[in-house]
């Protein structure tokens, strides 16, 4: 199995599927690089480079005690990049991905970079403060804090309906979809799970888009339960000089059923164009 080392010794694993112009795929919490298989399988049989990795604490990376910050995660796709010596990269982000990928240009900049693609993207800024009065309140993050201490195992289970609107009327989210959601959620280790909910709500991100000058697309679905798009995605789009706005009518936070086949449509065409 593929691994990059870190300094600290920890171990990402990615997926390297394909040639051709590198498509970096970074996952959302509480998930794992399975999650992007369709559109990594999809980008590598149109003739791109696929590549996913589990962010450390995720899946098959290493569940280190200490490094759960967004820093951290941004510095180990750096790394990951440059030991695959990767340019003309198109970064795809979905939810947590989308602030890791945002971090990591502020960061980094965007010299291997050639675009950018923000699904569901917690970016500028998840929290409610006074500044941000259309985020999240900080209780809904306790209470999630909360449901990985008490029994993380049923709590996420009970995520993957709202995630992807398994809770709306006339929806057709399979159980297996949602038991891909548990599972995967399952592989984080508890501490990197904990630590990671402050890192995706309370990081402020709004400095680090301004320093995005690549091509962007951001896609929102207007019935995302998870990140109001209010806050993030609709804000985010104001922030990036020329970003590219796709609002997906009755769409999630997880892509899912027609939400994500009309998103892989776009995603192909905009990493084409």
């Amino acid at each position: 199995m593929p691994f990059v080392s870190m300094p600290d010794e920890a171990e990402i694993f990615y997926k390297d599927w394909g040639t051709g112009q590198p498509v970096v795929f970074s996952h959302g919490w509480p998930l794992t690089a399975d999650v992007w298989d369709k559109q990594a399988n999809m980008v590598a049989s149109k003739g791109f480079r696929a590549i996913a990795h589990d962010r450390r604490g995720h899946g098959r990376s290493s569940q280190t005690w200490d490094g759960n910050t967004m820093d951290t995660y941004a510095d180990d796709l750096a790394r990951v990049i440059e030991h695959l010596d990767l340019h003309e990269i198109i970064l795809v982000g979905h939810s947590t991905g989308g602030g890791e990928i945002t971090r990591y240009v502020g960061r980094h900049g965007t010299s291997r970079v050639a675009k950018m693609v923000l699904v569901g993207a917690v970016p500028p800024l998840m929290l409610q403060t006074a500044s941000n009065p259309k985020g999240t309140p900080r209780s809904a993050f306790d209470d999630i804090r909360a449901g990985i201490e008490a029994d993380r195992s049923q709590f996420y289970l009970d995520l993957s309906l709202p995630f992807y609107g398994g809770n709306r009327e006339g929806s057709t989210l399979s159980d297996g979809a949602r038991y891909a959601f548990w599972l995967m959620s399952m592989q984080v280790g508890i501490k990197a799970a904990y630590d990671c909910v402050k890192e995706f709500s309370e990081t402020d991100f709004t400095e680090d888009l301004a320093k995005i000058d690549v091509p962007t697309f951001v896609a929102v679905g207007d019935d995302d339960q998870i990140v109001p798009i209010e806050a993030a995605g609709l804000r985010t789009a104001e922030l990036v000089p020329g970003a590219k706005l796709k609002v997906y009518p009755g769409g999630s936070h997880g892509l899912v059923g027609e939400y994500e086949k009309a998103f892989n449509a776009d995603l192909l065409d905009f990493i084409r164009t």
